[in-house]
């Protein structure tokens, strides 16, 4: 992945802003049909003042699967329930699973959500009916299957992994501890905390005229992904005005009772390789003598993007309607010395 690289690059002193017509550029030359396809990207300095560039044919209230971006909302709210003390970080997974499914071993929630847990990136007997919607039909039931057969190749904890399937698991352990499906958690615990209205695992149908469709690399049309057990890995969807909110309560531009819990997201890190560190949810990145927290994420029709630099207050959304990356961009957004691809 482009990010992998980041290390190497030189490090040399920034400016966010950008004018809009640059970011526009930007997103129109990653565009292969604007007539069909969009990208936004949205930005929020360190005053709280926020813009919203949209590219092709988006508006800047459409909505997109935000794939994997999902899973920093499922560690926010392992890490809100550890505040309240419903759980624990280092609780052992075994602790909240149901009678007669057992772990794999001595797993933690706090690995699950650092992708150190041992687990692979996707289930082994995740054999969806169609491949174009992976997800829809891995129920409850083939997890706990999966939990109670598989065997770790490796102790918990011994080196990062990203996987799926740990943050899926996650997200289904935290549902199960709260009485409520995940989706329902989100907009308990987060959403209607942070007045993020439009953001849902599953759209209400006064929602629907503002979802976008989805594309694959070849810009064809494609399913959206439904979820079931593994909704906390990657089910949400969202718009850029939700995540501007998400990111200003990160930044502390947002006063919230997620305050703490977001704080603690930002402590600890594990290695990933090449300057890429892993703490709570998010990927971390020093340049500048600053972190950069982010996370991407991608269905087979969308791909999205989100940072902040706590430093100086700035933050970054990047959205697209087409399956593909756009960490690039988000990562020159926030940092222009990181440069966006040719092509």
């Amino acid at each position: 992945m482009y990010w992998r690289w980041l290390a190497l690059l030189p490090v040399c002193a920034i400016a966010f802003a950008q004018p809009d017509d640059e970011i526009r550029k930007i997103l129109t030359a990653r565009i292969a049909d604007p007539q069909k396809k969009g990208m936004i990207a949205a930005t929020i300095d360190g005053d709280g003042r926020r813009r919203i560039v949209t590219a092709g044919d988006v508006r800047a209230d459409s909505l997109f699967e935000i794939g994997s971006v999902t899973k920093v909302f499922t560690s926010l709210l392992l890490a809100d329930m550890a505040e309240r003390a419903e759980v624990g970080l280092d609780d052992p997974i075994a602790k909240y699973l149901p009678e007669g499914v057992h772990a794999p071993g001595p797993i933690t929630l706090r690995q699950l959500a650092m992708h150190t847990s041992s687990l692979p990136r996707v289930p082994t007997n995740l054999s969806p009916k169609t491949l174009a919607n992976p997800y829809v039909d891995y129920t409850p039931a083939k997890l706990y299957d999966f939990l109670n057969t598989y065997k770790l190749t490796r102790p918990p904890g011994e080196k990062w992994e990203y996987s799926n399937l740990g943050a899926g698991l996650l997200g289904h352990i935290l549902a199960r501890r709260a009485g409520i499906e995940y989706g329902s958690l989100v907009r308990l615990r987060i959403a209607n905390e942070l007045d993020m209205t439009s953001t849902y695992t599953i759209l209400p149908a006064w929602l629907k005229d503002r979802a976008v469709k989805g594309h694959n690399a070849l810009g064809q049309p494609v399913a959206n992904w439904d979820w079931d057990a593994l909704a906390g890995a990657g089910a949400l969807w969202s718009g850029a005005d939700d995540l501007l909110n998400f990111l200003a309560a990160n930044l502390g531009q947002k006063k919230s009772g997620l305050a703490p819990a977001m704080a603690a997201m930002q402590k600890g890190r594990v290695p990933v390789g090449n300057g890429i560190g892993q703490s709570l949810g998010w990927h971390t990145l020093t340049r500048n003598g600053a972190d950069i927290f982010w996370k991407d994420g991608g269905t087979f029709g969308f791909t999205s993007f989100l940072a902040f630099d706590p430093k100086k207050g700035s933050g970054v959304v990047v959205l697209s309607d087409t399956f593909g990356d756009v960490s690039d961009i988000g990562l020159h957004l926030i940092d222009p010395s990181i440069p966006v691809r040719s092509k």
